[in-house]
């Protein structure tokens, strides 16, 4: 229970890799106020796995690729949990196209929540920590996309990689605070989302073929999180930490 006593903020908590860290940080200790761009039974899933594990759960959902719904979930979110001592930034929204057919307007779109959503949020959240001073964590959940140049994801990849070096750069400036800022790349994990873009079938297929042998899981992340969040990294400010499986050295392979 390395986070009790611990108020944290998971955004795209509603499944996936954001559930993963919502659940995890609460194994750990941590309240957790779970946000999503709607409010819906999944998030509600969240909100109740969380209460299972005997800790405090409150439910801020919002639209955090708009800058004015950031600032309604971070102030729901500090009126929930009385502070904000722990932040996993986790929007994302992806589409796949060959580059040379790419929409303009669907690249904004994965820039605005991929990398916008996670400035505005962290913004307004360190803001808020360095008011109230203390120090504070912030994560942000980047993509081994930011290492292998996938094909057809131009968006996506700048996106992500965009997202590593803003956290570079937040950590560079709130180190003064004490606020620890890193980012995670995870590799191919097993969420709804994959099953959506991929299909069953083909991922089943491929995870015998990764270097670990299996897809990651959002537990995989979540604790990632819950480790960067802890005392144990409170010398790790700055970095991005790889959970892929090795799956960025596969080409690699003899």
């Amino acid at each position: 229970m390395k986070l009790l006593g611990k108020k944290a903020l998971v955004t795209g908590a509603a499944r996936g890799i954001g559930k993963g860290c919502a659940l995890e940080l609460a194994r750990a200790g941590a309240d957790v106020a779970v946000n999503d761009r709607q409010p819906g039974p999944l998030l509600e899933e969240t909100f109740a796995e969380i209460c299972s594990l005997g800790r405090e759960a409150h439910v801020v959902p919002g639209d955090v690729f708009a800058r004015a719904s950031c600032e309604q979930v971070v102030a729901a979110a500090i009126k929930a949990l009385g502070r904000i001592d722990i932040f996993v930034s986790n929007p994302a929204y992806s589409y796949r196209s060959p580059f040379l057919e790419f929409d303009p307007e669907k690249f904004d779109q994965v820039l605005q929540g991929t990398l916008y959503g996670g400035f505005h949020m962290s913004q307004l959240v360190a803001r808020h920590m360095v008011e109230r001073g203390g120090g504070g964590k912030i994560v942000f959940i980047s993509s081994v996309h930011n290492r292998i140049p996938f094909a057809r994801s131009a968006a996506y990849n700048a996106g992500k990689s965009g997202l590593v070096n803003l956290a570079f750069t937040i950590a560079n400036e709130l180190a003064p605070h004490r606020i620890n800022v890193n980012a995670i790349e995870p590799g191919w994990i097993d969420t709804p989302g994959e099953h959506e873009a991929f299909g069953d079938a083909a991922i089943s297929d491929a995870a015998p073929t990764l270097p670990w042998g299996r897809l990651g899981t959002p537990a995989d992340i979540g604790k990632a999180a819950a480790f960067l969040a802890s005392d144990d990294a409170d010398y790790i400010t700055g970095t991005s930490l790889l959970v892929d499986g090795g799956l960025w050295m596969r080409g690699a392979a003899e």
